[in-house]
């Protein structure tokens, strides 16, 4: 069993969840029968061959996506029962997101493309600039405040991406292949970020992966084959994180 403290609180419940596509003839179930509990502290990974159901799970976490069955909660909101206008709301206080692609505004600076996520929740002028700068100074990144996404090498821009979903202090982290693009290195450096950002902010973080190199960092691994988790493992953390506290590897 997972070894939890007394301070992680469950910040998702899900309970048989399912998802299907289409209907009739054309109706395909890409979710099935999923029973899940998140926590803080906790960093989980979604793990799986192509089509498994790993991003439609982390889909429906997100409120992105809506399950067809089952009921989820997320900080104690039933979300089944939310109208689709309360969505984004919940998605804004609760939920951070990281995505493989990165999607940040090209013509806008590192500090910019974070302030704009402030702007949307309130926080404007300066007072967004000089908390941008500090989620900057987080990931390690505060030297590069006025950098364009063009002058940043990817793993850079991922940890802007990081800093930016950090922007509405969010419980929750949902992480979409962050590592799929990066170099060892890169790599290393983003995903030992979010186990920080885990461990040292007690975070709930939730990364769909492929990449062999995370495996060793989450401190529980689900399975998914067929839309339905079939296994779930406990990985030995490592005794020393490859990016100690507020450093990171240099990056090509």
């Amino acid at each position: 069993m997972v070894r939890r403290t007394a301070n992680q609180q469950a910040v998702i419940h899900a309970k048989q969840l399912g998802k299907v596509y289409g209907s009739g003839l054309r109706a395909f179930r890409a979710l099935s029968g999923v029973d899940l509990e998140i926590r803080t502290g906790e960093m989980t990974l979604l793990m799986g061959p192509s089509g498994s159901g790993k991003t439609t799970l982390l889909s429906i976490l997100g409120c992105i996506l809506r399950s067809t069955e089952g009921e989820l909660e997320i900080l104690g909101e039933r979300v089944s029962g939310l109208p689709e206008e309360e969505l984004p709301r919940l998605r804004r206080d609760a939920i951070g997101f990281v995505f493989q692609g990165f999607n940040l505004f090209p013509t806008l600076t590192a500090r910019e493309n974070i302030a704009l996520a402030l702007d949307v929740r309130g926080m404007k002028g300066r007072a967004a600039a000089v908390r941008a700068g500090e989620l900057l100074e987080l990931v390690g990144l505060g030297a590069k405040a006025l950098s364009f996404p063009a002058d940043l090498s990817g793993g850079q821009k991922q940890r802007v991406a990081i800093a930016r979903a950090l922007a509405g202090d969010p419980p929750i982290l949902l992480a979409d292949e962050p590592t799929a693009a990066l170099d060892s290195t890169s790599g290393k450096n983003v995903i030992g970020l979010l186990e920080r950002l885990s461990k040292e902010q007690e975070r709930a973080v939730v990364i769909v992966t492929h990449d062999p190199r995370v495996l060793d960092f989450g401190d529980r691994v689900l399975h998914l084959e067929d839309g339905r988790i079939v296994s779930e493992e406990f990985p030995r953390q490592p005794a020393a994180l490859p990016v100690a506290a507020g450093r990171f590897e240099d990056e090509e």
